[in-house]
């Protein structure tokens, strides 16, 4: 039920923001993972929650985010079990809770769901995934995303969009590394807690966000997972681009692990 209760959050991005603090700028240098010239990705716990993430996303895209097209990936919510269509449909409709995703005033906003994919053939979306600025990617469970992810091609797509923006929400975001932990595994069809392993750290979000979320609750976590990991709260995101990880945050964040 922990696990649980953490990964529904994914889908209300900004209704547990703690007040902002001093702005952290950290950066830290780490090889390329598993896949080659990754797209460029903001990894987030909440979110668009702040001036200094939005400006992050900005600088990211090059332009204004009113000039840019998105796609919503709502998969991972269908791999939980207190997730199902009314949060999809909020997702999708950018509704209020939602203000800081697929509400930012974006030029366009599409939704592409990963587990219609592999019925309707590559020529049809892969040009939709290529035309979209940035790929707004929902919390849920991260493991069926990543099963959907290598079933529907989009992994291997992956290495030919470097100028894709990736935003991740919690389990959209956690789905980039290599291990999630069997704490935030949810959908009973995983064979373990193994991710994509796009970037080399583990993500353990929602810190301060629930009772359960503390950083004592992350520091037992780590423990078991075996790689750097990152602890951020609905403040703070993380900027991958060439390899290069930048932390940003109007809130609190720690790394633990070598």
């Amino acid at each position: 039920m922990l696990g649980t209760l953490r990964t529904l959050r994914t889908g209300f991005a900004g209704t547990t923001i703690s007040p902002a603090r001093s702005l952290i700028f950290r950066y830290v240098h780490l090889p390329h993972a598993n896949l080659e010239a990754p797209l460029k990705l903001l990894l987030t716990s909440g979110g668009v929650t702040n001036p200094s993430i939005r400006s992050a996303l900005v600088r990211l895209l090059g332009r204004p985010i009113s000039e840019c097209h998105a796609l919503c990936v709502p998969t991972a919510q269908w791999g939980h079990p207190m997730c199902g269509p009314t949060t999809v449909r909020g997702f999708v409709a950018a509704e209020p809770v939602w203000q800081h995703f697929t509400g930012l005033g974006w030029a366009s906003l599409g939704v592409l769901e990963l587990t219609a994919l592999p019925t309707i053939g590559a020529e049809r979306w892969v040009p939709w995934v290529r035309e979209a600025d940035v790929l707004l990617v929902e919390g849920g469970d991260a493991t069926y995303l990543c099963h959907w992810m290598r079933e529907s091609g989009l992994a291997d797509l992956l290495p030919s969009l470097p100028d894709t923006v990736w935003v991740g929400v919690s389990a959209g975001s956690m789905v980039m590394t290599p291990r999630i932990g069997a704490y935030f595994v949810e959908w009973p069809g995983a064979a373990d807690d193994r991710t994509l392993g796009v970037v080399d750290f583990s993500i353990f979000p929602h810190l301060d966000a629930f009772p359960t979320n503390t950083m004592a609750d992350a520091q037992r976590w780590a423990a078991e997972i075996g790689v750097p990991a990152y602890v951020i709260d609905e403040q703070t995101a993380i900027k991958v681009v060439d390899g290069s990880v930048e932390v940003v945050s109007e809130g609190r964040w720690t790394k633990l692990g070598a």
